[in-house]
């Protein structure tokens, strides 16, 4: 089964799944046979994980779980789920949008950080709105720097389709310095002969304790890139185009944020009529 379903996953997606299994799944479960597990299992590892504090992880396990069954189920190995049915617990979406003395100050933080190629990775998810699993695995022969242009395959992002987006003059500067340092296949190449970068927490943690930005997740960059999409006068479909949602629903949750630029505009219009159609 991981052969078959990790492989077609994105390698973050994998990784997350190896993790799962690893610290929860197999621990749990690992002793029972595929026929011998009940519904009182997955739901006692569901609540287990939860009492431990990490809820979304307690879901993704339980998703996880799911899955693991539907092939049992598909191979005849069992004739049902035990996973189905467990109350989930609640997940919230909350955006952080970074406000622009927290950016002068992030950017401050940037500059002086001593890992600069994590530095260079989240400069590019600020300036491209990418996510932080797209610039990882991010490899050269994707980018057109002379084009402007991130062909992004489509095993790579969360949609599974191809996402072609334009790059803009900063993020084009930033690419062809990284380009002129190495020859390496990929962006940010690891430390390895082979191989990306993966692990960049621990920069994040410093830069931001450095800037005095609290609260602010790496994600939390590519809500920023749209907030700045919407202060520019983009729309909710082009917004939707540039972060590659294929579904509007995704993007509709920036809808908020234009409600200071509808309120600038009909400020203006009412001052014309209040003022008799002087300016």
């Amino acid at each position: 089964m991981v052969e078959t379903h990790f492989g077609r996953k994105r390698p973050r997606t994998a990784k997350e799944y190896e993790r799962l299994l690893k610290l929860h799944i197999r621990p749990a479960l690992g002793k029972l046979k595929v026929d011998a597990v009940r519904f009182a299992d997955i739901d006692s590892l569901h609540r287990k994980i939860t009492k431990a504090g990490s809820p979304v992880a307690a879901n993704r396990a339980h998703s996880l779980c799911r899955t693991i069954f539907n092939f049992a189920i598909r191979w005849k190995m069992r004739l049902d789920n035990p996973a189905v049915g467990i109350e989930r617990n609640t997940e919230h979406s909350v955006e952080r949008y970074i406000t622009r003395d927290e950016l002068e100050r992030l950017t401050a933080a940037l500059d002086r950080e001593e890992d600069q190629q994590a530095a260079n990775i989240f400069r590019l998810c600020l300036l491209s709105g990418c996510r932080i699993g797209e610039a990882l695995s991010a490899r050269w022969q994707h980018i057109d720097l002379t084009a402007g242009i991130w062909n992004k395959p489509h095993a790579l992002t969360k949609q599974a389709r191809k996402h072609v987006v334009p790059l803009s003059r900063p993020a084009v500067e930033l690419l062809g310095a990284l380009r002129r340092q190495t020859n390496s296949e990929w962006v940010f190449p690891g430390d390895g002969a082979t191989g990306h970068r993966y692990a960049t927490f621990k920069a994040w943690t410093r830069i931001t304790k450095a800037a005095g930005v609290t609260g602010l997740r790496i994600h939390d960059l590519r809500h920023s890139f749209a907030s700045e999409l919407v202060s520019s006068g983009a729309s909710l479909p082009l917004i939707g185009r540039l972060l590659g949602h294929s579904d509007v629903k995704t993007t509709s949750r920036y809808a908020h944020l234009y409600d200071d630029p509808l309120r600038e505009a009909v400020e203006k219009v009412g001052k014309v009529v209040a003022n008799g159609g002087r300016r």
